[in-house]
């Protein structure tokens, strides 16, 4: 099975930070489960490290692609019927972030691992 992680899992998950989820931590730790990280989650990351909001051990552009690597995660870009999607989608989250990863989850039919339960309203299979 193919899984989005949002921003914050990502985060948690390398930092072995434990407010992540024993569900959501077996799951990625599980090799049967192909782990994606989208780059609209390393779009926020980068806004959020420019503004003081996050910091990090390194510059984002080598953090991302070293963890990636060590986690043995696939970045998921972004594509247009992504952004397509976002315009029908009803108003249960207003940051835009949140609102791509979640058409991200529903246009490739992934399951979206998150502590943010509003993703279910969407439709999505949230793992938490």
């Amino acid at each position: 099975m193919r899984v989005l992680l949002d921003t914050h899992t990502f985060l948690w998950w390398v930092a072995d930070d434990p407010i992540l989820s024993d569900t959501a931590r077996s799951v990625i730790a599980n090799e049967r489960y192909e782990c994606f990280v989208s780059v609209a989650s390393c779009w926020e990351m980068v806004i959020k490290t420019s503004i003081g909001k996050l910091r990090l051990s390194k510059p984002v552009e080598r953090f991302v692609p070293e963890e990636m690597a060590n986690n043995d995660f696939q970045l998921l870009p972004i594509e247009f019927k992504h952004v397509a999607k976002v315009e029908i989608l009803p108003f249960h989250h207003r940051d835009p972030f949140d609102r791509l990863l979640a058409s991200q989850a529903l246009t490739e039919k992934m399951s979206f691992i998150s502590a943010d339960a509003v993703f279910s309203d969407y439709g999505i299979k949230r793992i938490w």
